[in-house]
């Protein structure tokens, strides 16, 4: 009987001591796999982040250090042309001796820089806060009432919304042209506050929130407003910073609406005048940019934890 008893439980053990081999395979298998994501994530993380590396520590290079470093790059030749590059360039992430004469020159010497950042922000930030109330109260307006024409006009918004701004460019010229706000701040601000791409956002999370809880205050006497006021937005709390953020991002970078729709260069934001800063003004160039880089660098920092929310969050009721 013994013999017979300790068949079985031979099996049971070579049963656990098996499962514990899968389980050990399986688990060196995981931690392979996730070291393999890991370095390849770090090697582009690296090469993403050196322009931004190189950019900020060339910014307290000296003039003379980043012309024997980068001098070739820039170099021309008497009629204006671009030089051959027969030498490598020396690209050098720590500078001999911190300098902060191009930064000196930019905030106090030169208040031309300055000027250009503020043209920045009073062309980005209208757009931003308008967008998003117009958005808001759009995207509301396609939650709760809905009909055939509305499906029409929110498709019309999804078409706009696929199309480039290069294939609108022309139109909104037009449109600014006969609205005599061409060469203004208003040929920039007015495409930018009615931008599709916001209120398709807005619209696609708004009709996450159950229509039951929007019933129920209509029930305890609710208007319209006190609806959209006290429990569309507190809903979309995170939808609308993630919105905000990326707009903000979009239009800080932007160049083609102020070189075709402002003549007048000292209506231009920095993101133009970045590119034409000459070749006698490198080292300002990357002081400047590092300047320029702040403001997207600290809005991305202090909503990165509502732009999650925003993108992961399904809509509805937290439990």
């Amino acid at each position: 009987m013994k013999k017979r008893m300790d068949i079985p439980e031979r099996i049971k053990r070579e049963d656990k001591s098996k499962v514990k081999k899968r389980k050990k395979f399986r688990q060196r298998r995981l931690f392979v796999k996730t070291a393999i994501i890991t370095m390849i994530a770090a090697c582009f993380a690296v090469l993403f982040l050196m322009p931004i590396v190189l950019t900020v520590t060339n910014s307290f290079m000296s003039a003379s250090e980043i012309s024997s470093n980068y001098g070739q790059v820039f170099a021309t030749t008497d009629t204006g042309g671009k030089t051959y590059i027969s030498e490598k360039v020396n690209l050098k992430f720590i500078p001999d001796m911190v300098s902060f004469s191009q930064y000196i020159t930019v905030l106090f010497k030169s208040p031309e820089y300055l000027f250009k950042f503020w043209n920045s922000v009073i062309l980005v930030v209208p757009i931003v806060v308008f967008q998003l109330l117009v958005a808001a109260l759009a995207a509301y307006g396609f939650t709760r009432y809905r009909g055939r024409i509305k499906e029409i006009i929110f498709f019309v918004y999804i078409i706009l919304m696929l199309m480039p701004y290069q294939v609108t460019l022309v139109p909104n010229y037009l449109v600014s042209d006969w609205l005599n706000i061409l060469d203004t701040r208003w040929a920039i601000w007015l495409p930018g506050i009615f931008s599709p791409f916001a209120v398709f956002l807005f619209t696609k999370y708004m009709r996450r929130i159950p229509i039951s809880v929007m019933e129920a205050a209509q029930i305890d006497g609710a208007g319209e407003w006190q609806i959209f006021r006290r429990i569309c937005m507190p809903l979309c709390k995170g939808a609308m910073c993630s919105v905000a953020i990326l707009i903000f991002i979009d239009y800080w970078n932007m160049v083609e609406q102020p070189l075709i729709l402002l003549s007048d260069s000292e209506q231009h934001p920095l993101s133009v005048f970045l590119s034409k800063i000459n070749e006698g003004e490198v080292g300002l160039a990357f002081a400047v940019a590092t300047i320029y880089m702040v403001p997207p660098i600290l809005v991305f920092l202090y909503g990165e934890d509502y732009l999650v929310e925003g993108i992961t969050y399904q809509g509805g009721i937290k439990g």
